[in-house]
């Protein structure tokens, strides 16, 4: 059973920079950052920023620095990762082994995986995430890596039809999903049904910007946030032709279970069940 917690999130998650100063604490503290901090440990645990994704790392890094001291952390750090050699570094493996909890910004997806998949530090974070009681929070790039099959482009217009989108190999991390972010706001739902179609064993999920998902024992996944989770199961397509169509053929599929899940809802990979708040009851698609 994995021990650790992964907390994908959808991107521009709330940071308390609300114009009027008095609503800024308050207006983090009910966040997804304040959901971060309590399953890693509370005030006083040691968080981890890695913004390996961003073009303005520094900036990116500042910014979730004043985030987590508004929420009254103070032992929070910023490390950025930009070659293998730096992620097999003892430094950076020291800090990986004191933190209570990582915390991966986001940016471009490729570049986490270009400078840290298949390192030490890769190593390090999987072992802990399956062995102990250590969150690895991430944000648009920082959540679509923890997948294994990746989406690492593709336009929302043209992602109907085969070969639109681009994929590589993710952490590998939560190996069931394939995870987009920005998905109502940037219209991604295209993009993510021809990543299911490609491969239909794997679920989808799309992430709205400041929504999150808590993963438990790599199972159970509780939606937080003020958006919503919109989850594609292939598992009972009665027609996908994707392996027959050539590049640029626009997709046909029938039967994809599609579930629209917001902040209290929850749904469990393994049996593919949904428990959804207002509801005691659950149920099996």
């Amino acid at each position: 059973m994995i021990k650790g917690t992964l907390i994908p999130i959808g991107g521009n998650e709330d940071k308390g920079f609300h114009r009027a100063d008095r609503f800024r604490l308050d207006y983090i503290s009910q966040g997804i950052l304040s959901r971060v901090v309590y399953e890693s440990g509370g005030n006083s645990s040691r968080i981890l920023i890695i913004t390996t994704a961003s073009g303005i790392p520094e900036e990116v890094g500042q910014s979730y620095l004043d985030a987590f001291e508004r929420l009254g952390c103070n032992n929070v750090s910023h490390l950025y990762i930009g070659s293998k050699e730096e992620a097999n570094s003892e430094e950076n493996l020291n800090l990986l082994k004191e933190a209570d909890c990582v915390m991966f910004s986001g940016g471009n997806q490729y570049k986490i995986t270009r400078n840290i998949k298949g390192t030490l530090f890769h190593d390090l974070l999987t072992k802990r995430y399956h062995e102990e009681n250590f969150v690895l929070a991430g944000t648009s790039a920082g959540a679509m890596c923890m997948s294994k099959e990746m989406i690492t482009g593709g336009s929302s217009k043209e992602s109907f039809i085969k070969g639109a989108i681009k994929l590589r190999e993710g952490l590998n991390l939560i190996p069931q999903l394939i995870i987009d972010t920005h998905f109502i706001q940037r219209g991604r739902f295209g993009r993510l049904s021809e990543a299911v179609a490609r491969f239909p064993e794997l679920i989808g999920f799309g992430l709205a910007e400041d929504t999150g998902i808590v993963i438990k024992n790599g199972n159970e996944c509780d939606i937080i946030g003020s958006g919503m989770v919109i989850v594609f199961d292939p598992g009972k397509l009665k027609h996908n032709n994707f392996a027959r169509l050539k590049e640029g053929t626009p997709l046909t599929m029938t039967n994809l279970i599609t579930h629209v899940l917001s902040d209290g809802d929850s749904y469990y990979l393994k049996e593919r069940e949904i428990r959804v708040m207002a509801s005691s009851k659950s149920f099996i698609e």
